[in-house]
């Protein structure tokens, strides 16, 4: 077969079968101008397609693999796992330990729960926040993406960016009118929709790090304005840490910026690669979630153990081995290495890191709201993205996603990446 022609094949069978013939919208690459390649298997920091193409991944499963794939302490306690049996719809011993290991790593996390999505973790938190506090507006910020719930689909960033929508059909107004929105690292705009609402709002959720933007740190202060007005006002703050728990840092980036919410959403990296999700927050809240309270929630596949065995083993690695600066530093060196060869072009780009994450944006920075990661040159971007994809470098497609480091990227990896990246950023300035 040529290149690409099992995954053009694949493709066209897969639009005939679901829409936009992908099961995320994201995954469709038809934002960037291109079509997905399919892929057969990945190791380390690669992956192979199934026309026998080698990528050097920067998606990593959108963020959960922090190890790479397949590491063989992850895939050994997979197997040990499977073979016992896949699911039971009862308690099992994984699911203690990783919600024991959970607790004692992130700071704020009395009480777990797992569910089965990020998506879940968001809403049933949501859920309990106006439970608790008796409320029912909630706050969030433009470009933080909170999952597919229906209270968080406007100007929800990544997917919805990339595909041009501001919001979705099918979300009632009515529901939608119980969210405020304002941008992030806005303290005046937090502060002036507290003053108006704040005797009606359960909770203010964020993503403590913008990872749905591309990459977008708090400013100083921002975070702990938040908690501050929380607290006033009688609302629970929950940090949706799905993408940033134990990526930013051990603790996530409670630990990092050393601010405790409320709540805590997670999910991603606690699963290994596996479909999962957890909220988790103070006793005193966590009490109302059922059988214990009043908050239903429940979900068959809940606490999967082989997903609990995949994350445990993950979480045990990231614990005993502390990989976060080295991650850290390289993310650093392949930002500053984008961003050099981009200026040797005048070609205008800034980007950021934290911990394993980073982003790069193709416009003067810096980015610090929804409304600055916008103004990408989004051609530019779609055609310095063409090139590396030809090239053998794999990074999410959209200018508004994070990209990932894991412990099996190499020095090699970076300079053959930074290599891909000169020859693509000439290519696309040279358009």
């Amino acid at each position: 077969m040529s290149p690409q022609e099992r995954s053009q094949e694949l493709f066209d069978r897969a639009r005939r079968v679901s829409p936009g013939g992908v099961h995320s919208p994201v995954r469709a690459f038809g934002a960037v101008g291109a079509e997905p390649f399919f892929t057969a298997s990945g190791a380390g920091s690669r992956l192979r397609d199934v026309d026998g193409k080698e990528y050097i991944d920067y998606v990593l499963s959108w963020g959960p693999l922090v190890l790479g794939h397949a590491h063989p302490h992850v895939t050994e306690a997979v197997e040990r796992a499977v073979r016992k049996g896949t699911h039971y719809g009862t308690p099992t011993p994984e699911e203690v330990e990783l919600a024991e290991k959970v607790i004692a790593l992130v700071p704020s996390v009395e009480v777990v729960r797992f569910v089965n999505s990020g998506t879940e973790a968001t809403m049933s938190a949501v859920r309990l926040a106006r439970a608790f506090s008796g409320r029912d507006l909630i706050l969030k910020f433009e470009g933080c993406y909170h999952g597919h719930g229906d209270s968080f689909m406007s100007k929800a960033g990544s997917g919805l960016a990339t595909l041009g929508l501001p919001s979705s059909p099918g979300v009632p107004k009515e529901i939608t009118q119980l969210t405020l929105t304002v941008p992030f690292n806005d303290g005046a705009a937090v502060q002036e929709a507290i003053a108006e609402y704040g005797d009606r709002l359960a909770a203010v959720i964020t993503e403590p790090v913008v990872g749905n933007s591309g990459l977008i740190l708090p400013e100083a202060g921002f975070l702990e304005l938040l908690r501050e007005e929380t607290r006033r006002v009688g609302a629970l703050l929950i940090f949706d840490e799905v993408m940033t728990g134990f990526r930013v840092a051990l603790g996530g980036a409670q630990q990092r910026f050393a601010i405790e919410p409320d709540l805590t959403t997670l999910g991603k990296v606690i699963g290994g690669g596996f479909p999962v999700g957890a909220y988790g927050g103070r006793r005193e809240i966590m009490s109302r979630v059922a059988p214990q309270g009043d908050v239903y929630q429940a979900g068959t596949l809940s606490g999967n153990p082989v997903a609990m065995a995949a994350g445990l083993a993950q979480l045990e690695i990231l614990e005993r081995e502390d990989p976060y600066a080295a991650l850290e530093e390289r993310a650093t060196r392949l930002v500053a290495g984008i961003v050099a060869a981009a200026d040797r072009l005048d070609v205008p780009a800034s980007g950021t890191t934290a911990g394993s994450m980073w982003g790069v944006y193709f416009c003067d920075g810096p980015v610090r709201n929804f409304d600055d990661a916008l103004k990408v040159d989004r051609d530019f971007f779609n055609a310095y993205y063409r090139e590396c994809l030809a090239g053998g470098v794999f990074f999410a497609p959209s200018p508004f996603e994070a990209g990932f480091m894991s412990t099996a990227h190499s020095d090699a990896d970076i300079d053959e990446t930074l290599s891909v990246v000169g020859r693509a950023l000439a290519t696309a300035a040279w358009r």
